[in-house]
């Protein structure tokens, strides 16, 4: 029986696998060559500016299954990390800042991984350079001894700078800093620092130089900017001294002298000489080389001289030594050497002083008395000065010299030999003043010029000053400004004025004056300067508030000066507002304001400002009234009569008002008066003609003698029309045929003749012109003859009515209101009274006029007004 083997699907699972896993193949980099962005990263190279978190490669490969692939970076042990990858994308990013001066190269391990096998490659990094450097002087710092005498153009000092980047970035040259006012130039490639061509050290001027030199790379790329880096430091050249260099003379010239006193062997002067090389100087030596004849010798180390023989001997005044400084080296030798020349001049003994002299022998002080201002040039006379040495001559010269304040007087002469006359002359007549100094004191000097003594002495001269009137009174102001109320009594103080005389005596003394048109009502002390009014003086500011004059200050010879006085007379609150009437009747229309007006009669302000207010009123919630401008105007709820007759039963509507006109003051008064006011409602008409009889219904004789007036000028110009017409027919030589003239009636067109001959004020509206018009025309001619006109036979002008006769109204007010303060004017009585009459027969009037007006528009053609 033959055998069968079974398999489990397990068996045939595993058969699979073993299959697949031997058929995978490894996964790959793609080589794009040294130039690409992505790849194995295989001869990449990378600039050492890049900066960090730069993405600067992708890994790029593949699986020859097709599977996905990821990426890895791994480094060396104890390298640094410089990129991250990008598993799945392969991008690798700079992680850590690179430096080529640190680490040129970077050697990382690259992967590919398909989950099954993994590949890896070590790769190399080029790190690129970058002008990031800067130049760095090495062996610094740079000290450097140059002889003094070194030939210019010779090379001293070598220079080195080293920078760390490579190509252009690493190349340096060299300049130098203040390159003109340098002795030193530079080799700008090899450092060498050099003493310019035609230049020379001198330790004598300067022991040491301080060269700037800078250091500069080529330049470079940074970051996509051209960088170019530089560095300084500062080369010190310390001149070394070298003996090229003379001996010199100090305190040249040389004077010595030698007195009748002078012992045999004394020293006169020493010279002194210094080597010109200071750094390492040799020692002097001194000798007379001629001029001594004998009689003086000189220390050949300390260049002392002195005389050796007695002054009695000497032969000659003055002597001329010729004296040598050499160097001595230290073996010895004489190198160079210089020449001063020693002047010794023998003289007598200097022991006489300048001496002064009045009239009766010595004398060291000398006074005069003068007058102030004495004319320039003048001679003081009253000082009888001398002067005298009596020493010989070079001892007897001296300087006279007059000390004291200075530019006042000159001294003459100034320089003096043996003896002379001292003469002092005014300079400045100005400075010489009684008010400033009643007593000049001065100091006469004389001192010797050329003796080393120097011997002076000094003499005091004292000038008493008299003095004359040479001042003018002067006010401590040119204006005084004063204020005084004007309800100051008479003799009141205002202001008082000073001046000053700084004369003496009678001249110093001043007295007061005062003139000018407004000094009438002002007098002042005569000595003390106070101003004060007239005894009899009422000042008023509502009058005159500004007076201005002149005051005057004069000395006892009539020198005068002037100040001006402004004073200002302060208003008073001592006047109460006062009504244009003292009980006023006004007209009022609803809807439109009436106003009243008080005026106070003070200057200023706040005294004369009036403020108005309703003291009673029946009933009393109706008005209300503006308290700055008088304008009285209903409730804003009142807008009809029927509304006034709701409120109280007096249906003639004329309401009677307490109002008060008070002043802001202080103390404040105030005045009350009575006002009644008619209220009427608006008129139907309207026009120019309305307004009038509205503003005219108070006083019918005003409207009366208008319409007089209109009408007398309308019958004017008639006439002179037909005039005109007549005397033009007249003239005409033209014949025409008697035939009968058809006219042919015509409208004509109206021509407004405007006459603004009378303007009318209403309370509180503008001014409105009475019109008047004429539509006249002269008739039209068919037959083109114009001889023949018709004048207009022009309207009889009406005659105006005779006032009414009226009658004072007899009525009086049921209730009366006393004045808060103040008092009524009574002058307003009788004109109140009188318009109170005329308000009874005005409305008459006016319709009369209406009808004459309408008359006469229907005669001459004009629109009905």
């Amino acid at each position: 029986m033959k055998h069968v083997r079974r398999f489990t699907p397990s068996f045939f699972l595993s058969l699979v696998h073993v299959c697949l896993v031997q058929a995978n193949y490894a996964p790959y980099f793609f080589d794009n060559g040294a130039r690409s962005t992505n790849g194995n990263m295989a001869l990449f190279s990378l600039s050492e500016d890049t900066p960090v978190g730069t993405h600067v490669y992708t890994l790029n490969g593949t699986d020859p299954e097709g599977d996905p692939v990821t990426y890895g970076l791994a480094y060396e042990a104890g390298s640094r990390r410089y990129f991250s990858v990008d598993k799945n994308l392969g991008n690798v990013t700079l992680i850590e800042e690179l430096d080529r001066e640190k680490e040129d190269e970077i050697e990382i391990i690259v992967s590919i991984s398909d989950g099954l096998s993994t590949v890896s490659e070590k790769v190399r990094i080029l790190v690129m350079d970058a002008n990031d450097e800067s130049p760095e002087f090495i062996n610094t710092p740079y000290i450097v001894q140059v002889p003094e005498n070194t030939p210019s153009g010779s090379s001293i000092f070598k220079i080195e700078a080293v920078d760390k980047d490579t190509g252009s970035g690493g190349s340096i040259t060299y300049f130098l800093q203040n390159i003109h006012a340098n002795k030193f130039t530079i080799d700008r490639h090899s450092g060498v620092l050099r003493i310019k061509t035609g230049v020379t050290l001198d330790y004598e001027k300067s022991r040491t130089h301080f060269v700037v030199v800078v250091a500069k790379d080529g330049g470079g790329k940074l970051r996509g900017d051209n960088k170019v880096f530089s560095a300084t430091t500062t080369v010190t050249v310390n001149v070394e001294d070298v003996q090229d260099t003379p001996p010199m003379f100090i305190g040249t010239p040389y004077y010595g002298y030698v007195y009748e006193d002078t012992l045999a062997g004394s020293e006169v002067l020493t010279v002194v000489a210094l080597d010109g090389d200071r750094g390492k100087p040799n020692s002097i030596h001194y000798c007379i080389v001629n001029g001594s004849e004998g009689s003086f010798e000189i220390g050949n180390t300390t260049g002392a001289i002195s005389v050796i023989k007695s002054p009695n001997q000497l032969k000659k005044e003055v002597y001329e030594l010729k004296v040598q400084a050499s160097e001595v080296s230290q073996e010895g030798d004489v190198s160079v050497y210089a020449f001063a020349v020693v002047t010794i001049r023998v003289v007598d003994l200097n022991n006489h002083p300048p001496t002064f002299y009045g009239e009766n022998g010595p004398q060291n002080r000398f006074e005069l008395t003068m007058y102030e201002h004495p004319p320039e040039g003048e001679i003081l006379r009253g000082l009888k000065i001398t002067v005298n040495d009596s020493d010989q001559g070079a001892n007897a010269k001296f300087n006279l010299r007059l000390v004291g304040p200075g530019g006042i007087f000159r001294v003459v002469p100034q320089t003096v030999l043996n003896e002379a006359q001292v003469t002092i002359i005014v300079e400045n007549s100005a400075a010489i003043d009684y008010e400033k100094s009643k007593v000049l004191t001065f100091k006469l000097l004389a001192i010797e010029v050329n003796t080393p003594e120097k011997f002076s002495s000094t003499a005091d001269v004292v000038i008493r000053l008299l003095d004359t009137n040479d001042n003018v009174p002067k006010f401590s102001s040119d204006y005084y400004i004063a204020r005084i109320p004007e309800n100051s009594p008479g003799g009141s103080n205002v202001v008082a004025v000073t001046a000053t005389d700084p004369d003496s005596g009678l001249w110093g003394e001043v007295k007061y004056s005062i003139y000018g048109t407004g000094a009438d009502l002002f007098l002042i002390h005569p000595s003390t300067g106070i101003i004060y009014t007239q005894p009899w003086a009422v000042l008023d500011a509502e009058v005159n508030s500004k007076y201005n004059f002149y005051v005057k200050a004069e000395d006892a010879d009539g020198k005068y000066s002037l100040a001006e006085v402004f004073i200002t007379v302060l208003d008073v609150n001592d006047h109460s507002p006062e009504f244009n009437e003292n009980i006023q009747e006004k007209t009022m229309i609803i809807g439109s304001p009436v106003k009243i007006e008080a005026i106070d009669q003070d200057a200023e302000e706040p005294n004369n400002i009036v403020d108005y207010s309703i003291m009673q009123a029946d009933p009393a919630n109706v008005f209300d009234i503006d308290q700055s401008t008088g304008e009285i105007k209903l409730k804003s709820y009142i807008r009809s009569l029927d509304i006034i007759h709701n409120i109280t039963k007096n249906k003639d509507c004329i309401w009677s008002l307490v109002v008060q006109a008070k002043d802001r003051g202080s103390p404040s008064f105030s005045t009350t008066a009575v006002l009644k006011i008619d209220i009427t409602e608006e008129t139907l008409h309207k026009g120019p003609m309305a307004a009038f009889l509205m503003q005219t219904k108070d006083n019918p004789m005003k409207a009366l003698g208008v319409l007089a007036g209109v009408m007398g000028i309308m019958v004017l110009i008639t006439i002179m029309i037909s005039t005109a017409m007549f005397w033009r027919n007249k003239r005409s030589n033209k014949i025409t045929p008697v035939r009968r003239i058809i006219k042919k009636r015509q409208t004509p067109q109206p021509r407004a003749v405007r006459m603004e001959w009378l303007k009318f004020k209403r309370p509180s509206n503008a001014a409105e012109k009475f019109v008047v018009e004429d539509d006249s025309k002269s008739l039209h001619n068919e037959n083109s003859n114009n001889n023949i006109q018709v004048a207009p036979v022009p309207p009889m002008a009406p005659v105006p009515p005779p006032p009414p006769a009226l009658a004072p109204r007899g009525d009086t007010p049921g209730w009366r209101v006393p004045t808060v303060s103040g008092s009524l004017t009574p002058k307003f009585i009788n004109k109140q009274l009188k318009k109170r009459g005329h308000g009874s027969a005005h409305n008459a009037l006016v319709s009369e006029l209406k009808l004459k007006f309408e008359k006469r528009n229907a005669a001459i053609g004009e629109p009905h007004i």
